[in-house]
């Protein structure tokens, strides 16, 4: 396998903290030659971090790709609503793409990236990288094995963690559906396209309903202040407090864990005082009921795919941890599984149980292993002139559920059927 020389755009938890690192981890593939990203004390780590040429590292994406193509890849890492144009810019100088997932809120957009990807002949690797995860290819192989007989049904869950619901959809950057993308596409788009990939199929039709029910101003604790560090009445008591969850929680904060990618969202260099100090002063030291949130914390869909396959799925961001659980039911036997435990059960109707745990070194990285699997086997694919497994046309399908999803929400649940829904984006 050759190595890829990459540039990336957005230095944010997924471009600097994610997919940087495997060009240090595994240089045979990857080689990290340039990065733009508007926050200069971002930019400023990934230069010495990676030994970066200082006229390779830009201020703004549009800088760095107005320049002739400086490697074989581009990541695009921005945020949602720039992926598209970010991506296009790419293209159109020649580079085959990592595109972060959602592609856009906008289908239209995404039919368009498809056409304009097609058109020049690039490549492009969309994010799902659940697909790649050990524990979601075993169950592949298992139900493609025939382990439970025809596969009639599906349950699924994304159980979000009530700090990284208050982190990421109540205070921080995807918290407004109008800004970024709504929640059953920004979140969950993982779970409708490995929907897709299990079942073998598209959606025929769907319905969802769900709502913002909690995180809400008229549920704020009587004299509750606008930030979690202004004396707040209840701030003891408060499992949302913003100082809790970055700072002394024994699970999330900064006290137990030193610095995790959830305090470095809040600031490059976090420390103890500076991050006390940053909550006073930004999104992120708001009360999560005195935001400006609009995205749901839970919501249901209900499908029926074209093989006749049924799929019930549910996603709240009121739970203790963040895990993924599935239940796979077939005519001669059924599966569960739990992604954060990495542990499937098959069970043969009139036989044994078997267990499956999946190996620990192959889930090192985030996703169950699926960001650093993904990487590698897009770069593998990339040497042998193959696909991958989540090219855009594939990865767009979840898009189209997701979007779908929240039309039929909006409108009470009403079910979209999923032809005519695509056919007028």
């Amino acid at each position: 396998m050759s190595v890829t020389t990459v540039v990336i755009a957005g230095a944010g938890g997924r471009g600097r903290l994610t997919y940087a690192p495997y060009s240090k981890k595994y240089p045979e593939q990857m080689k990290l030659v340039a990065a733009a990203d508007r926050i200069p004390e971002r930019l400023e780590e990934m230069r010495k971090e990676y030994g970066l040429a200082e006229e390779h590292c830009f201020p703004t994406v549009e800088e760095m790709f107005a320049q002739p193509r400086l490697a074989d890849m581009a990541f695009i890492c921005t945020q949602d609503a720039e992926h598209v144009r970010h991506a296009c810019l790419a293209l159109e100088k020649g580079y085959d793409l990592l595109l972060e997932k959602p592609v856009s809120a906008d289908g239209g957009e995404c039919r368009r990236l498809l056409q304009k990807a097609e058109e020049l002949g690039r490549s492009v690797t969309v994010c799902h990288v659940l697909r790649y995860a050990p524990f979601y290819r075993k169950l592949k192989e298992l139900l493609e094995e025939g382990a439970l007989g025809r596969v009639i049904s599906i349950q699924a869950s994304e159980n979000v963690g009530y700090w990284h619901q208050a982190h990421s959809f109540v205070r921080g950057n995807w918290r407004r559906s109008g800004e970024t993308s709504p929640m059953i596409l920004a979140k969950c788009c993982h779970d409708m396209d490995l929907l897709v990939w299990l079942t073998d199929s598209r959606c025929r039709r769907l319905s969802s309903m769900g709502s913002l029910s909690f995180f809400r101003e008229e549920n704020a604790p009587e004299g509750a202040p606008g930030n979690c560090m202004s004396g707040c009445p209840v701030k003891e008591e408060c499992p949302y407090d913003a100082e809790k969850i970055y700072v002394t929680d024994p699970v999330t904060g900064y006290d137990t864990n030193g610095a995790g990618w959830l305090q470095k969202a809040v600031m490059t260099h976090p420390t103890r005082e500076g991050l006390q100090e940053t909550l006073r002063t930004s999104p992120y030291g708001r009360c999560v009921f005195h935001c400006d949130n609009d995205v749901v914390d839970h919501q249901s869909v209900t499908m029926e795919m074209e093989n006749g396959i049924t799929v019930s799925f549910h996603m709240c961001g009121l739970n203790r941890d963040n895990h993924r659980t599935i239940h796979v039911m077939g005519t001669r036997g059924d599966i569960t599984g739990n992604l954060e435990e990495e542990t499937l059960v098959l069970h043969r109707f009139g036989g044994g149980v078997e267990t499956f745990h999946m190996d620990v070194q192959e889930t090192i990285s985030g996703h169950g292993g699926g960001d650093y699997r993904m990487l590698h086997d897009m770069f593998l694919a990339r040497s042998k002139a193959s696909g991958t497994l989540t090219s855009l046309r594939q990865s767009l399908e979840s898009h189209y559920m997701a979007l779908a999803a929240e039309q039929s929400r909006l409108s009470g649940g009403r079910m979209v059927e999923m032809e005519a829904f695509i056919r007028e984006l």
